[in-house]
């Protein structure tokens, strides 16, 4: 379909109007008020997507009046036909790792409560498997002294715990030399909820943000936060806090993610190393995993527990579906 400058000129009168009307409906208006101009409504609507760089197949077959134009979209307009009032919805969306071939997962380390002996044991499996991605997947940092519940005054504050996993970090830089991300988990979220709580003045500032104060401590560093879940192929990660009211372990946690996910998924926050594997009604195979932590097993406020020390690693196919999740348990520092 041509289309005519007379025709583009009243298009991009009335698009200038209703910034934000949908297309066809504003299409609609066009020809009712314009029928000389257009011939029908699809004669309409295409000239709109034409001033927006919309129509065509390729952006070399654009000409330079229309790049150039004001009108000019690179993302689809939101919808909103009946003019509702603007909402405060945010978007929910995962975190999808890209260009990675191996993944070494570290969950629950808990510094300055962290095992020596699990997380060296961990280092030198993946000397040898050569992961290029670490995956911190949560309560990384204890943030004891920022904790609701009762503090132990003998405890390391939080500075001196953010010192602790500056050094931690530099350890996994050195050795691993590969990319690092950080995901937060309900220890880290402290952080925030003692602001909301004790400082909420603070609250915004870039400043005393966590996500900046641990990328000050880890150059290069990414940060999962807001609870996002992470997809690896065909396979979902979160850290285990996300569900409101937890994962239930009446059999085991990875049961527990089973019934709560419903597809093959990996967490942490239980500290316990388990799996859950079940056919679907479409011979579909689903198969949880819980990970096991890298801290102290028997802290004072719960040393009698069901925890053991652990870590995994994936390997993810190129086709972008296959995965492959090695579960690991540690017993007294070695690798069972």
């Amino acid at each position: 379909m041509i289309i005519h400058h007379g025709c583009s000129v009243i298009a991009r009168e009335y698009r200038a109007k209703n910034e934000d009307m949908p297309t066809l409906k504003l299409a609609r208006i066009m020809y009712s008020e314009n029928k000389l101009s257009f011939s029908n409504i699809e004669h309409a609507r295409t000239t709109l997507r034409y001033i927006e760089g919309k129509k065509g197949k390729s952006k070399a077959m654009l000409t330079k009046k229309v790049l150039k134009s004001n009108f000019y979209k690179t993302e689809e307009r939101p919808r909103n036909p009946y003019n509702l009032p603007k909402s405060d919805e945010t978007a929910f969306e995962p975190f999808v790792f890209k260009g990675h071939k191996r993944i070494l997962i570290l969950s629950d380390i808990h510094v300055p409560y962290h095992s020596i002996d699990a997380i060296t044991a961990a280092l030198q499996y993946a000397k040898k498997s050569k992961p290029d991605a670490l995956l911190l997947n949560g309560d990384t940092i204890d943030c004891h002294k920022l904790s609701r519940f009762i503090k132990d005054p003998k405890k390391r504050n939080f500075k001196l715990e953010l010192d602790t996993f500056k050094a931690l970090f530099e350890v996994f830089e050195k050795e691993l030399k590969c990319k690092i991300y950080f995901k937060l988990g309900n220890h880290e979220e402290r952080y925030e909820h003692f602001l909301f709580e004790k400082a909420s003045e603070l609250v915004g500032i870039e400043e005393f943000e966590f996500e900046n104060i641990i990328k000050a401590r880890a150059r290069g560093i990414e940060i999962i936060g807001e609870k996002r879940p992470m997809q690896l192929n065909n396979l979902w990660g979160i850290h285990g806090h996300e569900y409101v009211g937890g994962i239930s372990a009446p059999v085991n946690p990875a049961r527990g993610l089973f019934l709560k996910a419903k597809v093959s998924t990996f967490q942490g926050h239980n500290h316990q190393t388990s799996e859950h594997t079940e056919p679907t009604l479409t011979g579909k195979m689903v198969t949880t995993w819980s990970l096991g932590c890298l801290s102290e097993l028997h802290p004072a406020y719960m040393p009698l527990n069901k925890w053991n020390h652990g870590f995994a690693e994936i390997d993810l196919d190129s086709n972008g579906e296959d995965f492959e999740f090695n579960n690991k348990r540690i017993f007294k520092g070695k690798i069972l």
